[in-house]
């Protein structure tokens, strides 16, 4: 028989996929995953038979709950889907999908809308981090309209600002794992950072490469995907992270100046990890740019500033236009204190999922990537 469960499909930033409260899902992280892989349509290149995009940015999943810390309004756990593997992968976070998070836990009645703003503290039980969001609720009711526009997603929505708070280290402990900040991996020189994401910095020059190639340029070339993806596995073994080959993070991320004048900004294509992004995930955006405002790593390489208090704009120039992100750094101590974006969501539909009942069936059991 079919497991009909209610089900809320969202753009969180420029991803998409299913929202689900906690309890509407099975408690069992297996069969859960089990379940989110037949509603995805995983493991298919067009997950032609669920809800899945057939791409990695459209094969996302979030799941929000009531709180298990008691700092915080809700919890939000980001499950990585694969398209054509039986795998569910929940150590990364999203932050994209996060920007859908709050109204989602809004609208379905667990945080009570303010007037005006809403602030809602978001338990990230992927990483272990706490993220602010803050929502747009006038006259006390949810919005998704508005005039916010970012780029790789059409038309204007009401902005939701992400603001981090303690992302630096949440997976590995570190804010640089290995305690350098610049090193080498099979030949090449990367920063591998713990902020936000876990990522693998590289410069694109030492591809070969300017930085400006589109994702189908990149995703054509073999070679280069093969390479990045040897120093992907020997980075994570690096980073305490262990194997990785079944597993999104860490991110590989190619970095080249901008040639901005007056603005600091860098090019950025970040990888998820098979594939190039076709905009920008907004956790690597945070991280690449504190890397940016810090000397001695691959992304300071590419025309970062000198060390100074306060917060700083940083513009990440990526395939589909451009992010800003303000970053303050700690300069005594040279070390990320906060970070922050506004992203935009919205609310595409709400119905019932029908997922078949042979979801259950031995062989169907997953490969979890679970920290």
């Amino acid at each position: 028989m079919e497991t009909v469960i209610p089900c809320v499909l969202m753009r969180g930033g420029t991803s998409r996929g299913p929202f689900f409260l906690g309890d509407w899902l099975p408690a069992d992280p297996a069969e859960r995953d089990r379940l989110l892989l037949a509603a995805m349509g995983s493991p298919h290149a067009l997950q032609v038979d669920g809800l899945g995009g057939g791409n990695t940015l459209t094969s996302k999943v979030a799941i929000v709950s009531r709180p298990s810390r008691p700092d915080c309004d809700i919890d939000y756990l980001f499950a990585q889907v694969s398209v054509d593997r039986a795998t569910v992968d929940t150590r990364p976070n999203c932050g994209n999908m996060l920007s859908g998070a709050a109204p989602f836990a809004i609208d379905e009645g667990l945080v009570a809308a303010r007037n005006g703003v809403t602030p809602v503290r978001v338990h990230n039980v992927n990483t272990g981090a706490v993220i602010e969001a803050v929502v747009q609720t006038p006259d006390g009711r949810l919005t998704y309209e508005g005039d916010a526009r970012i780029d790789g997603v059409a038309g204007s929505a009401a902005p939701v600002r992400l603001n981090f708070l303690d992302a630096w280290g949440a997976v590995t402990g570190k804010l640089f794992p290995t305690g350098l900040r610049q090193e080498i991996v099979d030949g090449v020189a990367v920063t591998l950072i713990d902020a936000a994401m876990p990522m693998v910095l590289m410069r694109a020059s030492d591809f070969g490469l300017q930085g400006d190639e589109t994702p189908a340029q990149l995703d054509g070339d073999t070679a280069l995907l093969e390479r990045m993806e040897r120093i992907r596995r020997k980075a994570g073994m690096r980073m305490g992270l262990g194997d990785v080959s079944h597993s999104v993070v860490p991110k590989p991320v190619l970095l080249a100046p901008a040639g901005l004048a007056g603005v600091l900004a860098l090019r950025s294509r970040y990888f998820t990890p098979g594939a190039c992004h076709r905009a920008h995930a907004a956790t690597g955006a945070v991280g690449v740019a504190s890397a940016f405002l810090m000397p001695g790593t691959v992304a300071h390489d590419c025309g970062g500033p000198a060390v100074r208090a306060g917060f700083r704009k940083v513009r990440i120039e990526h395939p589909s236009g451009a992010m800003d992100i303000d970053v303050e750094l700690d300069p005594a101590q040279g070390v990320v204190r906060a970070a922050g974006l506004v992203r935009t969501a919205r609310k595409i539909m709400k119905g019932l999922l029908y997922v078949p009942g042979h979801y259950v069936l031995a062989g169907a059991e997953p490969l979890r990537a679970v920290a």
